[in-house]
């Protein structure tokens, strides 16, 4: 009798020979409907488009299905100095992927538009200013959006990864997300200049909690006022790192994070980092999120480089996601 191993390999060659007899078929069906009386390379030039397409699709429909399930706010920290030189040029790249976008300043502008909080201008009225913005998206945009994002007027940031981080969370929980730093507080705090989110539910929390006077004016210390008052409420500061546990929230330029050596062992940063992190090109996940101190030309930069720029037949070297959060967010 026939043993189980040659009846095996007997099935396994019938099977790969009747694949390959029908790959065959189908490419000579392809190559008669598109490429016939051709030979300068025709049809190779169309599968690799067909390949390249549906690619191409596979990504724009991802991106289009979170811009609907994953619904943004982003409101801009600048001032009336800063909206030709720096605030214009989020307009003019990351911001127009949010869902709602807005400016928060000292004053209005009805013209660019910027809403004004009706406070001065200065690092000492940064927190104040952050609470009545808050405030102000609060009450008129809580139903239209999910998450709330602060950033900066010289943040960049890449919309698109961080809807799929949110993804993996639930806004009617209270959710606290951005770059993590340890100082002051026993789970830390988010840096303000690389952005940080709050859920629909934190802002309620929030919001509340000013009003009731259990979070007020602290500290003219934006980020750290902030996450005294999330600490207060026991919101714990979510993990926004990859499932290969690499960063996606930077508060410096690209450079200073992917460059071996830029960041000195001297810098506050070693000492303020959260997670064990490393100077040079494994700092940083394949999904980062956002960078800081960027001008206009680095803002510029980064739209070119991640929306234009491509090298013809690369694939990416790994698969990268977020993880599934816990239900508690040490």
């Amino acid at each position: 009798m026939m043993s189980k191993s040659i009846t095996s390999l007997l099935l396994y060659s019938c099977g790969a020979s009747l694949g390959v007899l029908l790959f065959h078929i189908l490419f000579l069906e392809l190559r008669t409907e598109y490429a016939s009386e051709t030979h300068d390379g025709t049809m190779h030039h169309f599968l690799y488009h067909q390949l390249l397409n549906i690619t191409k699709e596979a990504n724009r429909t991802l991106a289009e299905d979170l811009s609907h399930r994953v619904r943004i706010l982003c409101w801009v920290m600048t001032a009336p100095q800063n909206l030709e030189t720096k605030a214009k040029y989020v307009k003019l790249t990351w911001g127009k992927r949010c869902n709602i976008l807005l400016f928060m300043s000292s004053e209005n502008n009805t013209e660019f538009p910027a809403i004004g909080m009706n406070t001065g201008e200065g690092r000492k009225q940064l927190y104040k200013k952050t609470m009545l913005a808050f405030q102000y998206v609060h009450a008129h945009y809580l139903d239209q959006a999910d998450w709330f994002f602060k950033a900066d007027d010289d943040t960049y940031v890449i919309v698109e990864n961080l809807r799929l981080l949110l993804s993996k969370y639930d806004p009617q929980q209270p959710v606290y997300l951005g770059k993590r730093f340890r100082m002051y507080m026993k789970h830390g705090y988010m840096s303000g200049g690389a952005g940080y989110v709050l859920s629909k539910k934190a802002l309620q929390m929030y919001v509340a909690a000013m009003r009731n006077n259990r979070c007020n004016h602290t500290t003219s210390t934006e980020d750290v006022a902030l996450g005294k008052c999330m600490d207060k409420l026991g919101i714990i500061p979510g993990d926004s790192r990859d499932i290969y546990k690499q960063e996606t929230f930077f508060p410096f330029y690209p450079d200073h994070h992917l460059m071996p050596g830029f960041l000195q062992k001297t810098s506050w940063f070693w000492r303020f980092n959260y997670y064990k992190n490393v100077n040079g090109p494994k700092c940083c996940s394949d999904l980062a999120i956002s960078f800081h101190y960027m001008n206009s030309t680095y803002m510029y930069m980064m739209e070119f480089y991640t929306y234009h720029l491509r090298a013809v037949g690369y694939q990416y070297q790994k698969e990268t996601d977020f993880p599934v959060p816990a239900a508690t967010h040490n």
